[in-house]
């Protein structure tokens, strides 16, 4: 098991986009991915569960990754929170 401490850096926080971004990058992984906000845990392979982290710029969350591929997992999806998905830092 994984565990990392993921920082939202882009301005819009996690909204549809760079939720569906999450969900299509864990989804290509045999592991399961979770998110935690303030003790409340998610379902990274979800749009729904992402978006109900409701995860503003500066908010903390922590990736826990478990299974075969948790490394690559959690690799990539740390990648995405560190370019800001893509979007203005």
């Amino acid at each position: 098991m994984i565990e990392r401490e993921l920082t939202v850096r882009n301005q819009a926080g996690i909204h549809t986009r760079p939720a569906s971004m999450i969900v299509q990058t864990a989804s290509q992984f045999d592991a399961d991915v979770f998110l935690q906000r303030d003790n409340y845990e998610i379902n990274g392979k979800s749009v729904i569960g992402v978006m109900t982290l409701a995860a503003e710029q500066g908010a903390t969350l922590t990736l826990i990754v478990e299974g075969r591929d948790e490394e690559a997992a959690a690799d990539a999806l740390e990648d995405l929170f560190e370019d800001g998905f893509g979007e203005e830092l």
